[in-house]
């Protein structure tokens, strides 16, 4: 008598189930349809979420200098090696040396987008852009270099004390 008793009761949760089930579907069905035209509207349709990380790019000022004092942070706290900086020395006015970036590249294909480059940065030069479409057809087309801009000419350096400019 047992067995007949637990029938009924599974069949009468199956069908209490299969009620809920419905209503959800049922509510779905009925909540108006919306259609995105991808690739017609791109400029009308937000696709992505605004913390979405799609790929890291430079800040660049207003005058077109980037922030980066190619410090290498972002370099060491990369877990897989995507960044790669390149420095050179340039000599200032009052004689001293200062490192300067000359290439900052990354490689998109290897990034896992972790996003410790941009949290470490002690200036805030870099960030994750919301631009999801990144198809290529060959992966050497994921490496790039993110300062692509012309270098600016820098700001004179303050002259120190008694310090005499050459053939004066």
């Amino acid at each position: 008598m047992g067995s007949v008793k637990d029938y009924f009761s599974s069949l009468g949760s199956g069908i209490v189930s299969l009620v809920k089930g419905m209503g959800v579907t049922g509510k779905e069905f009925l909540t108006p349809k919306v259609t995105e035209e991808y690739p017609d509207h791109r400029d009308t349709i937000q696709y992505a979420a605004p913390r979405f990380r799609a790929k890291l790019q430079f800040i660049y000022e207003s005058d077109g200098r980037n922030r980066c004092i190619a410090c290498g942070i972002c370099q060491r706290n990369c877990p897989n090696g995507t960044i790669s900086i390149t420095t050179k020395m340039v000599d200032l006015p009052d004689g001293k040396k200062k490192r300067k970036l000359d290439k900052y590249m990354y490689d998109l294909g290897s990034c896992t987008f972790c996003e410790l480059c941009v949290r470490t940065c002690p200036q805030d030069a870099i960030e994750f852009s919301n631009d999801f479409e990144q198809a290529v057809f060959t992966r050497s087309k994921l490496v790039e270099q993110l300062n692509f801009l012309p270098e600016q000419p820098d700001d004179p350096a303050p002259k120190p004390e008694g310090y005499v400019a050459p053939g004066a």
